[in-house]
């Protein structure tokens, strides 16, 4: 049997909100021990939109977001907070 993950290492650039929370989304979901199955499962979505959150391929509605907060057991705004040693392109020092 593989070993478990421990959860993504942080990028060091998370340019887009859409980004942070694809991040987040994954980091939550691997530090619970879920696959996007069964995490889609408690969202009621489906595998491949958890897939696509999770790529940042797609915008997510409020709604959504909300569904995947209650399903990771987090606030909503948890999922918006950029990783330390994340870097925002818009916000760096320069």
């Amino acid at each position: 049997m593989p070993a478990p993950l421990k959860g993504p290492d942080p990028r060091p650039t998370l340019v887009s909100l859409r980004d942070v929370l694809g991040f987040n989304v994954r980091a939550v979901r691997v530090q619970r021990s879920l696959s996007q199955e069964q995490l889609g499962f408690a969202a009621g979505l489906d595998r491949t939109f958890i897939s696509q959150v999770e790529r940042a391929r797609i915008n997510v509605s409020i709604d959504n977001v909300e569904r995947l907060a209650i399903a990771l057991d987090v606030p909503a705004h948890e999922l918006f907070r950029r990783p330390q040693g994340a870097a925002d392109s818009k916000n760096s020092a320069s």
